[in-house]
């Protein structure tokens, strides 16, 4: 993991948030960073590759890919995980927390 996954790491895992997060979990030819299964959310941490076109096309392609199989995937750049943690968790945490009609009823 790069220091900006450890660092917001440290603060999603023992469901922190009140849900259980996964890291580096596989989801079909991918490995997200990090899942919360139950609400099917999928927090990507990413680094200045992501902004070149080849790192833009995968992204789009996967996100794509988590999006049809019913996924929300957010994004955080490496520098705000580090340096603006408290903001990516508040995020994470208010996603967690939306409504989601695509979920089963138990879920929502």
């Amino acid at each position: 993991m790069t220091d900006a996954e450890k660092r917001l790491w440290g603060r999603l895992r023992k469901e922190a948030l009140g849900y259980d997060f996964r890291r580096q979990h596989p989801l079909g030819p991918y490995v997200v960073d990090f899942v919360c299964l139950e609400r099917k959310l999928v927090v990507e941490v990413d680094g200045g590759r992501h902004n070149l076109q080849p790192g833009l096309e995968s992204d789009a392609l996967r996100t794509g890919w988590l999006n049809e199989r019913g996924y929300k995937v957010l994004r955080f750049w490496n520098n705000d995980a580090l340096l603006r943690t408290d903001d990516v968790i508040e995020t994470i945490w208010h996603a967690l927390r939306e409504p989601r009609t695509d979920l089963p009823p138990v879920m929502r």
